[in-house]
């Protein structure tokens, strides 16, 4: 699970221009969350990144879990199950993007 969860890899404020730079050919997006917003038990058939931009998030994928915070990336294989938990008072904004990791994308 080491690359899966890298600590930061952003420099903060993150710059959602940088995260999109850095995955070409990934669709890109940006969830605001509520305070205790719980993406639970998802599974997709591309690989998927998140990038912490605010807040704290328990992420845990394929059984492994861990607390990240801005600036940390969280790359998540093809139809591993996977659950978003944020943790932060004032919620949490993340970038994610699908497609296939590979060459930079490891």
């Amino acid at each position: 699970m080491s690359r899966v969860f890298q600590k930061g890899v952003y420099k903060t404020p993150v710059q959602p221009e940088a995260v999109r730079t850095d995955f070409p050919g990934f669709s890109f997006g940006t969830f605001t969350d509520p305070p205790g917003q719980i993406w639970e038990n998802f599974s997709h058939e591309t690989d998927e990144f998140v990038v912490v931009a605010e807040g704290q998030m328990e992420i845990e994928v394929a059984g492994a879990s861990t607390l990240c915070g801005p600036g940390d990336l969280v790359r998540i294989p093809a139809h591993a199950n996977h659950t978003l938990r944020t943790l932060s008072g004032n919620g949490s904004v993340w970038h994610y993007g699908y497609g296939f990791f590979g060459g930079a994308h490891g």
